[in-house]
């Protein structure tokens, strides 16, 4: 009769981890942070000089040092921006809003359907429709606008807000992610109990998937948003009416008559620097959804 003996566990202490990963040569660490702090510089000055123009007078915004403060006047450049036009502006950024909001849900909900069956449904030609879904991520979308319209002025929609409505209900890339997230998080066997339980597959959706998929569904989200919100190709062609213009093309039409009226010059910058203020927002209200997706089902009861 033989013993076998067990060799002792160690474990380690997280902390103590840490550490040992943290440890290395110092100039190692110190290379490591000066590009990170380039990096970082690199992104933030452009909008550390968006906040600076932003409070300067069509004077200072091109007879001062751009990275300065020169006689700040922040309040009156945006009642300017807010009044110029016969508020203008708010329109354009109600536009925004109708176009990016209305048009980010509608795809969410079509990408958690379409990703969700295409994860946990078999029929036939199943592969062939996602396929097609990969072929419409990278097919690019300023090749589509053309025949959008065409499309559109043929069916009476061009210069409406459907015209830019109904492109941004799709969106391939979240039908892709959907799917991929739905087939890796969300258990056969808990579909499979509340079938058992007598729940409805739209039931089982509404109360169980949705919630399990809330992170991609965010991301989704999140992601058409401010591609509708940055577009400029699609409403370019289609819209011809200013009263429906989103705030990027809106800006965009100051910018030719800024020659002959240099008051647009400083709308311009400030219209940007609001422009960016909700998509900041948007981002810090939805990142504790991310959080909460990266947790969810660390722990088992």
């Amino acid at each position: 009769m033989t013993a076998t003996m067990e060799r002792p566990t160690t474990t380690v202490h997280p902390r103590a981890k840490r550490r040992r990963l943290s440890d290395g040569p110092l100039s190692t660490r110190i290379i490591l942070t000066a590009v990170l702090g380039l990096i970082a510089i690199y992104f933030l000055v452009p909008v550390y000089w968006l906040i600076v123009s932003a409070t300067k007078n069509s004077t200072d915004l091109f007879g001062s040092f751009g990275l300065w403060f020169a006689h700040p006047q922040l309040l009156t450049n945006l009642g300017d921006l807010f009044s110029f036009d016969s508020h203008i502006y708010l329109r354009w950024g109600l536009n925004s809003i109708i176009y990016a909001g209305g048009g980010a849900l509608v795809a969410t909900a079509l990408a958690a359907g379409a990703g969700y069956g295409l994860a946990r449904f078999s029929f036939r030609g199943r592969e062939a429709v996602f396929n097609t879904v990969l072929a419409g991520v990278m097919l690019p979308q300023t090749a589509l606008a053309l025949p959008l319209y065409l499309l559109f002025a043929q069916a009476h929609l061009a210069n409406s807000y459907w015209a830019v409505l109904l492109p941004s209900f799709v969106s391939p890339f979240g039908v892709y992610l959907c799917r991929i997230y739905a087939d890796a998080s969300v258990p056969p066997g808990l579909l499979e109990a509340a079938r058992i339980d007598g729940a409805s597959e739209f039931a089982i959706f509404r109360r169980i998937v949705l919630r399990i998929m809330s992170p991609a569904l965010v991301t989704v989200f999140l992601f058409q948003f401010v591609g509708i919100w940055n577009n400029y190709f699609l409403p370019l062609v289609m819209l011809s009416d200013t009263k429906l213009y989103p705030i990027t093309l809106g800006l965009t039409s100051w910018q030719g008559f800024a020659s002959r009226q240099p008051l647009l010059y400083q709308l311009e910058v400030g219209g940007a620097l609001v422009s960016v203020i909700p998509l900041m927002i948007l981002i810090v209200v939805l990142q504790r959804f991310w959080r909460s997706g990266l947790t969810e089902g660390s722990v088992k009861a």
